[in-house]
């Protein structure tokens, strides 16, 4: 039984709302032909996750907001590039 809580943080950016919550590191599954990976923090859109950022629980979690904050700027309200 794993001992590993799920954090989540809501944070309004703008007039914008955003849910993230963190999942556990995840081993491989050769079987399933899958891949491990570390614990993340997601961002939860419409039933789906997207990763952000790698989850550290001893981190302090106004640190997490602005790195989150940071995340949400660089990658969802970023505009999008035209390429020419």
């Amino acid at each position: 039984m794993s001992a590993f809580k799920p954090q989540q943080r809501h944070l309004a950016i703008g007039d914008r709302n955003f849910h993230f919550v963190s999942y556990e590191a995840h081993p491989p599954n050769e079987r399933r032909g899958e891949v491990g990976g570390p614990a993340m923090w997601y961002l939860m859109v419409e039933g789906r996750r997207c990763a952000a950022l790698a989850y550290d629980p001893a981190q302090d979690l106004e640190e997490v907001d602005r790195e989150l904050e940071a995340w949400v700027q660089e990658n969802a309200l970023a505009p999008a590039e035209v390429s020419q």
